[in-house]
């Protein structure tokens, strides 16, 4: 085997346009951008399961370099372990869950690489893992035309599966204490993921002081996303829990201020202006009171939607590329195939 040759175990349904994630992005842009580098990827799509992921695993051959999608790795130890000393394993952590299953996933891998300082930390807190095992290679985005926004600043979007997970009935909760303003939301995700859950929410947006404001689209991929982004003043993320935000940077490419949860990577995501002015507003999660009174501040204060406005086009400027991501990536896998002992070296800090 050469030493720029990979096996990606990815979940099946990577491509389905209906089931859009940042982890799924995430997978197929370090896949293409492997590829561009002169790496010879072998991916090799899994439904989920250990029996499934055990099968796919026994084919690879000894000694390959094996990265492999966390959301697959982590509750199937009995697939990967025994396979350890065999294989050099690379696990792609995109969101900590914080179980036995996966700490023992974690322990046996050569290497980890997540997606957010914020993660490395949270992996380092709950599994003690060696620091020199845990890499960051943040998220890219692609460059986008500026959206041109509205002096009213009316235009809402959240972009996200509705799930319990993203806060949409927290973010509904918010809306109707801005009742009295003029505003629109427009939901774009997933209403499949958690369709109980999405039931209530679609419920609670369709009571009298929400009614016809709130739409929710279901999933967009590609010009109907790029369409939501443009159409939009501000992007609102209600979440519980995120990594890093994918859709907080995706907004930023486009000069779009961000308000959003302080949770997870998010921070990491918004970053700064050149003037070191942050381009969107953060407060607690799960807390509508707070979040309402940010939307009437951003809906009340022309001054306040054009200083946020102008540190999000500069902010434009420092975004990462995913070909960047992508070379953080094959760092860490070409530290693991030449069997460096630390395999920091090449890796995003």
């Amino acid at each position: 085997m050469s030493g720029r040759e990979v096996h990606f175990v990815v979940p099946e349904g990577i491509d389905d346009p209906a089931l859009p994630s940042g982890g799924n992005t995430y997978d197929r842009r370090v896949c293409r951008g492997l590829t561009e580098l002169g790496w010879t990827v072998h991916e090799h799509a899994v439904l989920g399961g250990a029996a499934v992921l055990g099968h796919t695993v026994r084919g690879i051959p000894d000694g390959a370099v094996v990265l492999v999608d966390g959301l697959i790795a982590s509750p199937a130890p009995e697939a990967l372990v025994p396979h350890a000393r065999r294989l050099r394993q690379v696990v792609l952590m995109h969101m900590p869950l914080g179980h036995a299953d996966e700490r023992e996933v974690l322990m046996a891998a050569t290497a980890v690489v997540t997606t957010s300082e914020w993660s490395r930390r949270r992996l380092g807190e709950l599994y003690a893992l060696p620091a020199d095992r845990v890499l960051v290679a943040a998220p890219g985005v692609d460059a986008a035309g500026l959206a041109p926004g509205s002096a009213a600043g009316d235009a809402l979007l959240c972009v996200g599966a509705v799930t319990p997970a993203k806060g949409h009935d927290v973010l509904l909760d918010a809306l109707a204490t801005v009742a009295d303003l003029s505003w629109r939301c427009a939901c774009v995700g997933s209403l499949d993921r958690a369709p109980a859950f999405a039931d209530r929410v679609r419920r609670r947006a369709w009571e009298a002081e929400l009614r016809d404001r709130v739409g929710f689209s279901g999933p967009r991929t590609g010009p109907g996303l790029d369409r939501a982004y443009a159409d939009a003043d501000l992007l609102v993320l209600p979440s519980h829990a995120e990594t890093y935000g994918m859709v907080v940077t995706e907004a930023l490419a486009r000069g779009l201020p961000v308000l959003a949860t302080e949770v997870g990577g998010v921070t990491e995501a918004l970053g700064c202006g050149n003037g070191g002015s942050r381009p969107g507003l953060l407060v607690p999660p799960g807390d509508p009171a707070a979040l309402g009174a940010a939307l009437r501040a951003w809906l009340g204060d022309a001054e306040l939607r054009g200083r946020l406005r102008r540190a999000a086009r500069e902010r434009r400027a420092s975004l990462r590329t995913w070909a960047a991501t992508a070379s953080d990536v094959a760092g860490v896998l070409a530290g693991v195939a030449a069997g460096a002992e630390g395999v920091v070296a090449g890796a995003a800090r």
